[in-house]
């Protein structure tokens, strides 16, 4: 008869269960902060690319509003899609170009914090909002030269969209101001600017929960699907707020519509 002694001997010492095995079995380790500045970066091809995607990304943002704004002010209200319909074209074209362009900066599987072969720091894309933007600066997570050429290309990109929209003379845009974020009746200005807040801080918040490190290496297949909560929280935020701004949430959105 055996021993509780011969028993540990036999077995040795107990492996971790659940989720710290997966883990240790990708050797999971916390990437390191973002440098503030790395000139070797500005020699880099995919530094560019990415702002390029930035760049189209956000004018098609924007074009897809002013779409979806004509859309909704239709004059028979049962042939429009309403606040539900503009919240959901809405979240399924965030999720549509951060899908496209969230790695466009090294091809490889979808995710927002990558680094390039280059060894430049953390490659970045997908952002199309100088909040989610500047929000992954502040967390150390993007080089202070790309944070800066992704919101300038973002706010140009958006002010192209509505340039091409003004141009096209087009009645419903004028109508409707571009699209420009007001105070609807019912509601105060510090009414409007706590949802701007809380829906800002909701999507950044998604934004670095899909993309958080500890969580990729545990479940393989959350890189791939981190469009879609992104998308998701688009989506809700935009059926919350619409009715009380018109959904800001994105500064460049803001900028090009005033």
């Amino acid at each position: 008869m055996e021993g509780i002694g011969d028993g540990i001997h036999r077995y040795g010492e107990r492996r971790p269960l659940g989720t710290e095995v997966q883990i240790h079995d990708k050797d999971y380790k916390e990437p390191p902060a973002a440098p503030l500045f790395e000139s070797v970066e500005l020699l880099c091809w995919s530094f560019y690319r990415a702002t390029i995607a930035e760049f189209v990304a956000t004018f098609l943002l924007y074009i897809s509003l002013l779409t979806f704004i004509q859309v909704s002010n239709v004059p028979n209200k049962c042939s429009s899609i309403g606040t539900l319909g503009i919240s959901w074209a809405f979240g399924g074209m965030m999720f549509a170009l951060v899908y496209c362009t969230a790695d466009i900066s090294d091809n490889q599987s979808v995710s927002f914090l990558r680094y390039p072969d280059s060894g430049s720091g953390p490659s970045s894309g997908g952002h199309i909002n100088p909040a989610v933007t500047f929000g992954l600066f502040v967390g150390r997570k993007l080089l202070l030269t790309r944070a800066l050429l992704y919101m300038v290309m973002q706010c140009c990109g958006a002010i192209r969209g509505a340039l091409v929209k003004g141009f096209e003379g087009d009645r419903m845009f004028n109508l409707q101001s571009g699209g420009a974020n007001v105070v609807d009746d019912g509601y105060t200005h510090l009414a409007a600017l706590g949802a701007e807040i809380i829906g800002t801080f909701v999507l950044v918040y998604t934004v670095f929960s899909a993309t958080d490190a500890k969580f990729n290496a545990r479940e393989s297949h959350v890189p791939v699907l981190a469009p879609l909560p992104i998308g998701f929280a688009v989506f809700l935020v935009h059926l919350a707020t619409l009715p009380i701004t018109r959904t800001g949430i994105n500064p460049a959105r803001s900028l090009a519509s005033c």
